[in-house]
């Protein structure tokens, strides 16, 4: 049976790890096979702490999507981020032996490879090489330099870092649930590809994933990636201020948070209560929404100030490099009521709720749609865009003797099976384009590393 394109992208968030199956339909919309949602229990502010927890909550995640689905996962695009995660500037250079030669995508590796060559600080790696604008012989805001001559090949780059061991830790969760990694990707640079369009990347935009640990921020400029950054804050510890200040449980602290709380107090009248119940037959607790929308107000504006510290950082105040498409807002935190008024109060910019649907198949449902899973919409596309074949169907009797996978301690398999048939034929690289050229470098580069990794850990 021929093999279809599926698709598969895996979040490992801090409050839930998703697994979401989906291939492009025939109008080349993201049509959603299955999803798995599970708690994630071993993660905090975006980076794994408990290898055995993250392994079993991964497991459940794959096991949900798969018997949703009626398919079996391969492999899986994962996204990384937490408060490891941070970006630098870098301007390089090549000289051309043959200028009379037109400029290839072997010449643009040649400076990729350069770049990835980078000193960086002990313990840490480059996950992303992405080049901005390219320069020859002097020749200036060049995007495409392929099939042009020159002898002096420049380009300045957004080069995305991560600590080495927090990527492994992801690798060996991955490789420990049974199933292969095929890809990695900055997280909001994921969801960017599912909420932000063209127009938007073209006239300057920022968009803030706020997830459960952190707070993800991406920049773009002219369709280009200016700046990223991920500020170890999120939704958990808005939930935290909860609990401390109504002095309740997690729990209730959260149900408080989704179903009544507001980013705005004044929006609250002084006579508004709510009632929980106390614990083992206490009396139940009385709540005034006023003083519980001032204790989420404050650690609101303080994360949102965070982020605009570094959209300030980037120059958004140079006219030149003005965000005309202003704000973005997605994540699981950009659905707390009047949260985009309170983002356009502190920033001055005109700011939208994200939804992952322009690039969702009609027929898709509208969790699918929500803000939640715009992480995860994205990475699904980022894996169409390695064509991988990351799932097959599942035959009747396949199912039947299929049981069901018991979550286990981590057992690091002798040997890691080559995941070169689930990436596409090579493209030659005389005609690839500089996009494709850059996406297989980071592919195959981190798989490689992780593959040894794993090979040779004890």
């Amino acid at each position: 049976m021929e093999k279809e394109n599926i698709a598969v992208g895996l979040d490992i968030g801090t409050t839930k790890i998703v697994a979401m199956i989906g291939k492009k339909n025939e109008y080349g919309k993201l049509e959603i096979l299955g999803v798995g949602k599970s708690k994630s229990l071993g993660v905090a502010r975006g980076v794994v702490n408990n290898i055995t927890q993250t392994i079993q909550s991964i497991q459940l995640a794959v096991n949900e999507a798969e018997a949703n689905s009626g398919y079996k996962i391969n492999d899986v695009v994962v996204g990384i981020a937490g408060q490891h995660i941070r970006s630098i500037q870098h301007t390089d250079y090549v000289i051309r032996n043959n200028p009379e030669e037109v400029i290839s995508g072997r010449d643009i590796q040649l400076l990729i490879d350069q770049v990835n060559k980078l000193a960086m600080l002990p313990g840490e790696e480059i996950i992303h090489v992405l080049p901005q604008e390219f320069k020859i012989d002097g020749q200036s805001e060049i995007k495409e330099p392929i099939g042009m001559y020159g002898g002096r090949l420049e380009a300045s780059f957004h080069v995305v870092v991560g600590q080495a061991a927090s990527i492994r830790n992801v690798g060996r969760c991955i490789q420990s649930s049974d199933i292969e990694l095929s890809g990695l990707t900055l997280e909001p640079l994921a969801s960017a590809e599912a909420v932000l369009s063209q127009e938007e990347k073209e006239a300057g935009v920022a968009l803030i994933d706020i997830g459960g640990g952190t707070t993800d921020l991406a920049i773009f400029k002219d369709g280009i990636i200016r700046h990223t950054a991920v500020v170890p804050f999120g939704g958990n510890v808005i939930t935290d201020d909860i609990k401390e200040g109504c002095s309740n449980i997690e729990k209730q602290a959260e149900l408080l948070k989704t179903k009544f709380g507001s980013a705005w107090p004044g929006e609250n009248k002084d006579n508004e209560i709510v009632s929980i119940p106390g614990l083992r037959g206490r009396d139940p607790k009385e709540i005034s929404l006023k003083n519980l929308s001032k204790i989420i107000h404050a650690r609101v504006v303080e994360i949102i100030e965070q982020v605009f510290t570094e959209i300030k950082a980037y120059g958004h105040e140079d006219p030149r490099k003005k965000l005309i498409a202003g704000i973005v807002l997605t994540g699981g935190g950009s659905q707390l009521k009047h949260i985009k008024q309170l983002v356009e109060y502190i920033t001055g910019m005109d700011t939208r709720i994200g939804y992952p649907n322009e690039h969702l198949a009609g027929n898709s449902s509208e969790e699918i749609s929500s803000p939640l899973f715009a992480t995860a919409v994205g990475l699904v596309m980022n894996s169409i865009e390695n064509n991988s074949n990351s799932a097959y169907k599942i035959e009747l009797k396949e199912v039947e003797k299929e049981t069901p996978k018991v979550a286990s301690q981590p057992v690091i398999q002798e040997k890691i099976e080559d995941v070169s048939d689930v990436i596409e034929e090579e493209i030659d690289l005389e005609t690839e384009t500089t996009e494709n050229k850059i996406k297989r470098s980071f592919f195959d580069r981190y798989v490689e590393k992780i593959k040894d990794f794993l090979d040779n850990a004890e």
